[in-house]
């Protein structure tokens, strides 16, 4: 070919030729040997090449059954203290955030009035007693007068109903003297229940009425404390086969980040009924919360331990793999992967108990395992 027949080819031509040569050039060098000998393998890449694994033994061991949920820290009795008459609030004798025990006096209402209620209702009572006093001698004489024939039957019969009249009248005084005691009594508010004081409400010299919404302050008991959480409808078997077994079933209050531990305490109450929108049972778990670790409506993870496996093999969940009529793992044996079926059974804490086909110490593959295949040659870093 003359160099004007080169020249009048098309330019996207010659570009063709360049990269088939370009292309056939990096053949060659792939395939040569590293030494410029010719005698050593070709290289191998890509799926043939062996797979880098990790393993980890087949374990025989104890495994804890443990169910984990999420839940919320819930004090066992909350009190909104509220005045229980109406008056001016005389003094406030608390402080907010303290913690108080039951029957300590929080605050005062000025007791004035209900203390002339009183004294009024004692004297009222005082002036019916010597009525009746009084009327309980003359029915004595009418008797004996009576016995002498001396007046008719009818003013006898008058006289007792009299008596038997001031007796309730006397009676009743006697309530309003103790009603009166005890609206006095009201005027000083104390605790009802043991617990930590909130933010107060109301302050000295304010008008309060009884019954009052807002109330002076609230308690909330933090000793003891509760945990509410939820259980799973498939888990809510075994936990009633934990339940009647007559053991606490221990529960683990821990962290958000589900790490550090918080408290520990054990199970309570169950719930009579599954949440059909949930699926789940409603449980509780009661805690001591010694050193205040649980605040109420903190949110807290779970764990509720059902039962104790003793002497199983276990392996990682991870290790697991799933197809569609079986489970399988992959075992390393002779630097060779092999896929080995297996029968599960409970699982916790990623870890599964194997029923069936492996045995303890069975290296079985944890990392690397989208490149193996039957028979593939592995490497163990």
């Amino acid at each position: 070919m003359t160099e004007s027949t080169l020249l009048s080819l098309p330019r996207r031509w010659l570009w063709a030729g360049f990269i088939l040569a370009a292309t056939l050039a990096l053949g060659i060098y792939l395939t040569a040997d590293s030494d410029g000998e010719g005698d050593a393998p070709p290289r191998r890449g890509g799926w043939d090449a062996p797979a880098v694994v990790r393993v980890e033994p087949v374990q025989r061991g104890s495994l804890d059954v443990i169910v984990q949920s999420i839940g919320t820290v819930t004090p066992l009795n909350t009190v909104t203290v509220r005045s229980r008459v109406a008056g001016v609030l005389e003094r406030v004798v608390f402080e907010e955030g303290a913690r108080v025990e039951a029957g300590q006096l929080l605050a005062e209402i000025d007791p004035l009035p209900y203390r002339a209620q009183l004294e009024q209702a004692e004297g009222q009572l005082q002036q019916n007693r010597a009525r009746l006093e009084n009327a309980r001698d003359d029915l004595a004489l009418y008797e004996d007068l009576w016995e002498q024939d001396s007046i008719a039957r009818q003013q006898l019969s008058d006289q007792q109903a009299l008596v038997k009249e001031l007796e309730g009248t006397v009676r009743a005084d006697e309530a309003r003297v103790e009603d009166a005691r005890l609206q006095l009594s009201w005027t000083r508010i104390e605790a009802p229940i043991s617990g930590k004081l909130g933010l107060r409400r109301v302050d000295a010299g304010n008008l309060v009425a009884a019954g009052d919404a807002e109330g002076l302050v609230s308690i909330t008991q933090m000793q003891p404390i509760a945990v509410n959480f939820t259980v799973p409808e498939v888990e809510v078997p075994a936990l009633f086969q934990a339940v009647n077994g007559g053991e606490a079933l221990p529960v683990h209050a821990l962290g958000r980040n589900g790490q550090m531990l918080l408290a520990n305490g054990e199970l309570t109450t169950l719930d009579n009924q599954i949440d059909t929108s949930t699926g789940t049972l409603r449980v509780r778990a009661r805690f001591a919360n010694d050193d205040f670790a649980l605040f109420p409506n903190q949110f807290v993870n779970v764990e509720l331990r059902l039962q104790t496996l003793e002497s199983v093999l276990t392996i990682p969940t991870d290790a697991v793999q799933y197809g569609t009529d079986r489970s399988y793992v992959y075992v390393i044996e002779d630097g060779k992967s092999w896929v080995r079926e297996v029968t599960l059974g409970t699982a916790s804490n990623n870890r599964v108990v194997v029923r069936e086909g492996l045995a303890e110490g069975d290296a079985i593959v944890l990392e690397g395992l989208d490149r193996l295949r039957d028979g593939k040659q592995v490497i163990l870093p």
